[in-house]
């Protein structure tokens, strides 16, 4: 509330506040946009975010640059033929480049459990294979630009003939700067001559990440409330990026550095060169940590305010599934499956290289700091459980350095609930984002939502940390970018089938301290009436019963 806010304004060695001056004289850099999508609907999704785009290439153009839009397609090959065709068509009438693999199953194997990295890496395969083709073309003084277009298709044509299975068209070409978006990605129409300037004038980043704002698709509670967590996550990071901490990669609106990608790659079993790892949920993370091994730094851009939009989760489903997407990828990157422990050790290689490396010891400790925030979470409520049975049957005999969960708790409230959202609300009126009033206001609106929210992550969190562990399957679908029909019938059997386990808890808790609490047959030293003990595991067997119900909008839909 009181400390200087004066670093969020200036630029330093991770955080951009103010725009670099523009490039001037010579030929400016060739940026691909690059944008992978799955099953998107057409019309809803994906022009809105081709024209967005298209705009931003227009601009650079006209300021002297060049740009292409390049699609991964990972649906092509499987939507309906009417489907197929209109994208197909509108690929061609607005010049853009794509690539689209063939299913999976069809003796194809789309790696990971999360296809992104892979549809990318595929895609990415496909421009170097056409890459290295044209290196080979004997290029005479008298070559033209209508020359190089012809022996550009000859050799698009030849490597999808050679791959076989693979379909593509357009130019596929990856320039010196790739700028990452999503389907549902809005960017600022004059952003690229910038975000080159900057990177031209500092080689050692590898990585421009944009601050973004949120683009709000159906204006439900849940995604009203989720745009507001988002929007805070942002602050929080430009916050301490500017105070000096190393800038996180989030996967989209940023803009990539080719040849630091290139520095980076590797080769795996299909014998071809891959950049973004496909053996990691959390890609974004990996990549992250391979750039900074090699001497790459990542950089927060704010200077575009928050021009540069993403879409959020629509539905209690999507969030849910993307904070468990996110601790499995954490442990990923951090521990072998206890099954390999003995002969490979409990740390990956990519984590030892990481503590070994040179990256700044301060950095290190707030990675490791966010990583550990998911075994926090995922140990919320096996520590609540057993404080309970320990401060309700042992108070008084336990050790002293035992800190009870009613004290944790009390601190939390007061810190984060309190004096949190008074000190987020004094910030954002201090950088001028908000009226003090207006923002202390938005703070406490969402203060209960938020509880319930993150206090019934626990169980799914630490489904997602032990299924790693001990090796089972889980596997995440593309977050949904368009509102789908839902109602009261549809939602709770979905309720049931995808929340059982957590409902099953709940409701075990919630009887098992009433009968605890109050049952006249159970023995007087069995019994656990104790406030300081029954309030925290009231917390969290609540939230986690409260989480699929209140926190879906559908269940109030009642139509047909």
């Amino acid at each position: 509330m009181f400390g200087p806010i004066r670093q969020m304004s200036v630029n330093s060695k991770f955080y951009s506040a103010q725009a670099p001056p523009r490039i001037q004289g010579g030929p400016l850099p060739h940026v691909t946009i690059q944008c992978p999508v799955y099953k998107e609907g057409l019309n809803s999704v994906i022009v809105p975010t081709v024209r967005s785009v298209k705009q931003a290439i227009s601009t650079y153009e006209l300021q002297g640059g060049s740009a292409n839009l390049f699609i991964n397609d990972d649906g092509l090959q499987i939507i309906s033929k009417e489907e197929r065709q209109a994208r197909i068509q509108f690929y061609a009438d607005n010049n853009i480049g794509w690539i689209a693999r063939p299913q999976h199953g069809d003796n194809f194997n789309r790696k990971g459990k999360f296809k992104k990295a892979s549809n990318m890496n595929y895609g990415m395969h496909i421009s170097c294979m056409v890459e290295e083709k044209l290196a080979l073309v004997q290029r005479p003084i008298h070559f033209t630009q209508a020359d190089e277009t012809r022996a550009y298709e000859r050799c698009l044509k030849e490597v999808l003939e050679d791959e076989g299975r693979a379909w593509g068209d357009g130019n596929i070409r990856l320039g010196d700067y790739i700028l990452l978006v999503d389907s549902d990605t809005r960017v600022p129409s004059d952003c690229l001559l910038d975000a080159c300037s900057e990177m031209e004038q500092s080689p050692e980043v590898g990585i421009l990440q944009f601050s973004s704002g949120v683009m709000q698709v159906v204006h439900t509670y849940f995604e009203n409330g989720i745009t507001f967590f988002t929007n805070l996550i942002y602050t929080a990071i430009q916050y301490t990026v500017s105070n000096g901490d190393i800038a996180p990669f989030v996967g989209h609106n940023a803009i990539v550095r080719w040849s630091a990608l290139q520095s980076i790659s590797y080769t795996d079993e299909d014998n071809y060169e891959k950049f973004w790892s496909e053996s990691h949920v959390s890609e974004d993370f990996d990549m992250s940590l391979r750039l900074q091994c090699a001497g790459y730094t990542i950089r927060l851009a704010t200077w575009a305010g928050r021009e540069f939009k993403e879409g959020v989760s629509l539905t209690v489903y999507d969030e849910l599934a993307r904070w468990e997407k996110y601790a499995y990828g954490c442990n990923e990157l951090l521990f072998h499956p206890i099954r390999k422990w003995i002969y490979c050790g409990p740390f990956t290689p990519l984590f030892r290289r990481f503590l070994t490396s040179n990256i700044r010891f301060t950095s290190k400790i707030t990675i490791i700091a966010y990583i550990g925030t998911y075994y926090a979470i995922g140990a919320a409520w096996i520590m609540t459980t057993i404080n309970y049975f320990a401060i309700g049957w042992f108070n008084g005999y336990l050790d002293k350095y035992y800190t009870d969960s009613w004290r944790v708790w009390f601190s939390i409230i007061i810190v984060f609930n309190g004096l949190g959202n008074i000190a987020l609300a004094v910030m954002r009126y201090r950088i001028g984002e908000q009226s003090l009033l207006h923002a202390l206001f938005e703070n406490i609106k969402w203060t209960f939502m938020l509880a319930i929210f993150l206090g019934g992550l626990s169980l799914h969190v630490s489904h997602a940390l032990l299924a790693h562990m001990f090796e089972v399957d889980m596997t995440w679908g593309a977050t949904s970018k368009e509102a789908e029909f839902s109602n009261f019938f549809i939602e709770v059997p979905k309720v049931l089938r995808k929340f059982r386990f957590s409902i099953i808890f709940s409701l075990t808790g919630i009887i098992g301290m009433i009968i605890l609490a109050t049952a006249p047959f159970v023995p007087y030293d069995w019994q656990i009436n104790n406030f300081v003990a029954i309030l925290p595991m009231v917390t969290v067997t609540v939230s986690h019963f409260l989480l699929p119900l209140a926190l879906n909008p559908a269940l109030m839909t009642f139509s047909w």
